[in-house]
């Protein structure tokens, strides 16, 4: 009698459908049928949850790419001061301060599916708040808002910060966390925001220096262009750089140059600027791929890390 087949009968799913046992692209590291894809699990996933606000990109890079950074942030129907952190103190999702100030976090502990809308749910509790302290978030928030519906479509302006003192700016006795902050600051690795393009990043990690830019357009059309850029060796920010792959975070794409050591990020400020206008005429082109370019394109395609 014929032996069965061990292989067992793969589920097919659509073109663009996340299979049952792929990584879930919520960022959880367990795998989509365990995660947003099982029966009673998170009950919303968005891909792009930053799309509609005007520094998307930038956005996107301080929740995932940059250690300490803060933004004055716009809110409709209050007057309370507003900042968009980075990260906060025990990665807090939003805090009441002493001084009157709303802070809001980044870089936290969960994930509802739908960060815009957790976002917005923190920053309406530390809006509502009577006394200053920590605001968590332990529950899902349902139907709320999202961050788009709160806040008004201006550009943010981005302070970079060297470590977390910034922590500490409004505090009049800061011995009782100054062991944190020296914890914090010493993991901070430095950082620099261009200033000639959008949501571009240098960072020195001791070993490396790199350069990290989150970029708008759609995954398909820009590793197009991308690829054209490599195969003409057209990609190259300074002399000794090297695109080495990319970030996929929250529906965008951030590609990846490693940078000679000691490069800094003011000698990146002209190149980045001639190499956006580079990418910007590869973008438009609807020429077919050439078999180089092709090549290039599944090369970059394969060195894609998804972070969220």
């Amino acid at each position: 009698m014929a032996k069965k087949s061990r292989t067992k009968t793969r589920e097919a799913h659509a073109p663009g459908e996340v299979g049952p046992r792929q990584p879930c692209p919520c960022g959880s590291g367990k795998r989509y049928k365990a995660c947003h894809g099982a029966e009673g699990g998170a009950a919303v996933y968005v891909a792009r949850p930053f799309e509609g606000l005007p520094s998307e990109c930038d956005i996107v890079a301080l929740r995932e790419l940059v250690p300490a950074a803060t933004a004055p942030l716009t809110v409709e129907g209050t007057d309370r001061p507003v900042t968009l952190c980075t990260l906060l103190p025990m990665a807090a999702p939003a805090m009441y301060r002493d001084s009157g100030q709303v802070w809001l976090g980044l870089q936290v502990q969960h994930n509802f599916g739908d960060p815009s809308r957790d976002l917005a749910a923190a920053l309406q509790l530390a809006l509502a708040a009577d006394e200053p302290g920590v605001i968590g978030l332990t529950d899902p928030p349902g139907e709320g808002p999202r961050l788009q519906d709160l806040v008004a479509d201006d550009a943010l302006t981005i302070t970079v910060h060297d470590g977390f003192d910034f922590w500490v700016a409004d505090v009049e006795n800061k011995d009782d966390v100054a062991a944190a902050l020296e914890q914090a600051n010493a993991a901070a690795n430095p950082t620099a925001r261009l200033t000639q393009v959008e949501a571009a990043y240098w960072t020195n990690v001791g070993t490396k220096e790199h350069l990290r830019w989150v970029m708008p357009e759609p995954e398909d059309q820009l590793l197009d262009a991308l690829a054209r850029l490599h195969a003409a060796g057209d990609d190259v920010i300074v002399d000794g750089a090297r695109l080495v792959g990319m970030f996929r975070a929250h529906g965008l794409l951030a590609p990846v140059w490693d940078l000679p050591v000691g490069t800094g990020p003011e000698p990146l400020e002209d190149p980045a600027a001639e190499f956006k206008a580079r990418l910007d005429t590869a973008l438009a082109s609807d020429e077919p791929l050439t078999a180089d370019e092709r090549s290039a394109r599944s090369g970059l395609a394969n060195r894609q890390v998804t972070i969220r």
